[in-house]
């Protein structure tokens, strides 16, 4: 199996500093524009199946690039980004002005009451991957998500239950693909994380 994790292109949550967590943003003009980019350099990338967010920057990313595959595009809730509830439509500084003791830990795993517990996001990584092994050994998947659930995963793929305690040392930039390949009978290897080579001349022109 080869499993390409993508993040959605930049919203306009991101352009505005928002912290988005479950709430639904559009992709911004520019992250429109990379999501074309990144489908064009895809469209030679052998894919069987397109797994997506349901949130809106999500999906646009993922049928981008349906539109040159010619597959559907399947939403997932599970492969959502990470449920931050109170910390929702806030931009770090507000979050910090409120909550300051989270400057001594990650947004993504702050405890803070209405957020998503470790608990839940472990489930639903061993969700995503017992699917994935389950219903795609010997096929290649794209899921299209966010940077804060990718860098999880990837994190879980690496160590398990206890990512949790480690230093998620991943940058995941939007419209990055990660590819993870299982061989059956083997751990997954990490082929690349975070390549954004298709954004490189729009990066030169915006």
């Amino acid at each position: 199996m080869k499993l390409y994790l993508i993040r959605h292109g930049e919203s306009m949550g991101n352009v505005n500093g928002i912290i988005q967590g479950h709430s639904d943003f559009p992709l911004s003009p520019k992250g429109r524009i990379q999501a074309e980019n990144l489908a064009n350099s895809v469209a030679t990338v052998l894919l069987d199946y397109i797994y997506s967010s349901d949130l809106t920057r999500a999906f646009d990313t993922a049928q981008a690039i349906a539109n040159k595959k010619s597959l559907p595009v399947q939403q997932w809730e599970t492969v959502r980004e990470i449920g931050l509830g109170p910390l929702e439509q806030k931009s770090t500084e507000e979050i910090y002005t409120m909550y300051p003791f989270i400057k001594d830990r990650s947004i993504l795993t702050s405890g803070v009451e209405g957020t998503e517990t470790i608990e839940a996001i472990t489930k639903r990584c061993h969700t995503v991957w017992n699917q994935m092994l389950l219903e795609h050994q010997n096929e290649n998947v794209a899921i299209v998500s966010h940077g804060g659930f990718i860098s999880i995963f990837i994190m879980f793929l690496l160590v398990g239950d206890s990512w949790h305690e480690f230093h998620r040392p991943f940058q995941i930039g939007n419209t990055s693909v990660s590819l993870i390949e299982k061989i059956e009978g083997k751990k997954p290897s990490f082929v690349y994380i975070n390549d954004t080579s298709h954004l490189r001349k729009l990066d030169e022109i915006l």
